[in-house]
């Protein structure tokens, strides 16, 4: 590709890809057509020039590719014939792309297409990642993806599922899918689930960008605390890590290195989501991520307001996971022992018990009051079950910074 062509279509090819899945009704039918849009550009557009709305020229191109391909294949398969003319005979407005974006998104996230294929879906068809790369990104075989999507493929087609924005009454279940996939993303990315790299930048961006234009298309209080909760937790990934990729935590990190300007702009999404009194769980833990992103260190963050969030998220969410977060807080705020009483408590209940951070914060707490043979029992199971190399190093770390038993 020529360098313009290359521009459009990193900046463009998804939304065109939205509009003719819509327009053809079929996923594959659309990519086909949006490849060959691309290459019958780049042959004209270097004579002709770059037209006025390349976005329409493109779709308007593949659409009638995608026609003479129906065509073409209607001498094997006569029923294609009627599928081509009635899109022929279509009309499409090239004005309401954006919406065909927000239709793609919630088509992709629908409640009827299985948990696991939800997210390879949006990864392959709005961000535009190949089959290997999210592959890589969960650890599985591309073929396990690419049977997952698929299998998300032909239920949209065979039960005929809408490209559409759900309507008002349909809104709070599907919208909270779409929340859902987008931060399972951006979580991979932060925090990756196994390996030997810590983050994955280009997940946690797509992630973001997707909640950029969620906000952009559907300026909802529960998407303002998403996108700020994102932009929050990414504005500290330059500090996670050491120059060797080793894990520095929370109260370890030069907070020099914090993005402010990714900070100044998820505080402002707080705050604007909260004004509204229609916050969710993704405004409140970003009302978490802000206090953190607002104190100068670790000693000077404001722990007991952090604790009350917690019990507010706790009640909208119950949750175990939460639960161990706030005990992270509460030892912050009334010290080690308060924090590990609620580990212990959370343990005792059977719940985390193949969580390697409950472990770990129980190691960490037993550390800090001197009991070590505890610490050293809690770091080893921690270690057991984590599979992410810099968790690992870090374990292994603290394991030998304690005195022999």
């Amino acid at each position: 590709m020529t360098p313009p062509i290359e521009t459009i279509y990193r900046h463009e090819s998804r939304r065109v890809l939205a509009t003719l899945i819509r327009l053809l009704g079929d996923f594959d039918l659309a990519e086909e057509a949006l490849h060959e849009a691309f290459l019958v550009a780049m042959q004209r557009w270097e004579h002709d020039g770059v037209p006025s709305n390349p976005r329409a020229w493109l779709v308007s191109t593949g659409r009638f590719k995608a026609i003479d391909r129906l065509r073409r294949q209607a001498r094997f398969t006569p029923l294609l014939q009627a599928q081509a003319d009635a899109l022929a005979a279509a009309d499409w407005d090239d004005e309401d792309v954006e919406d065909d974006r927000l239709r793609l998104i919630f088509t992709c996230c629908h409640p009827a297409l299985a948990a696991d294929a939800q997210v390879p879906l949006t990864l392959r068809e709005i961000c535009d990642l190949t089959t290997e790369e999210i592959a890589r990104a969960f650890l599985v075989p591309p073929a396990t993806i690419a049977q997952r999507i698929v299998r998300a493929k032909g239920k949209i087609r065979e039960a005929k599922i809408p490209y559409q924005v759900p309507s008002l009454a349909e809104l709070p279940e599907r919208l909270d899918s779409v929340l859902r996939v987008i931060y399972l993303v951006f979580n991979e990315g932060y925090s990756a689930s196994m390996g030997a790299d810590l983050t994955r930048d280009d997940l946690t961006r797509e992630a973001i960008r997707l909640g950029r234009l969620l906000l952009e298309l559907l300026p909802e209080p529960e998407v303002m605390g998403l996108l700020a909760l994102m932009l929050l937790h990414e504005s500290r990934r330059p500090a996670r890590t050491s120059a060797g990729g080793e894990l520095v935590l929370l109260d370890e990190q030069d907070r020099a290195l914090w993005d402010a300007s990714l900070i100044a702009e998820g505080c402002a999404l707080v705050e604007q989501a909260l004004t509204t009194r229609r916050f969710g769980p993704y405004g409140l833990q970003a009302a978490i991520a802000a206090v953190h992103a607002e104190a100068p260190s670790a000693e000077h963050t404001d722990w007991p307001q952090i604790v009350g969030l917690y019990d507010v998220l706790l009640r909208a969410v119950p949750s175990p996971v939460i639960e161990l977060n706030r005990a992270v807080a509460l030892a912050m705020r009334d010290g080690p022992l308060a924090g590990l009483q609620q580990v212990e408590a959370i343990l005792a209940r059977g719940e985390l018990l193949d969580y390697h951070l409950a472990y770990s914060a129980r190691g960490e707490f037993c550390r800090q009051l001197g009991r070590l043979d505890e610490a050293r029992l809690a770091y080893e199971k921690a270690l057991s079950l984590t599979r992410q190399t810099p968790e690992k190093h870090f374990l292994e770390r603290r394991l030998a910074s304690l005195t022999p038993i």
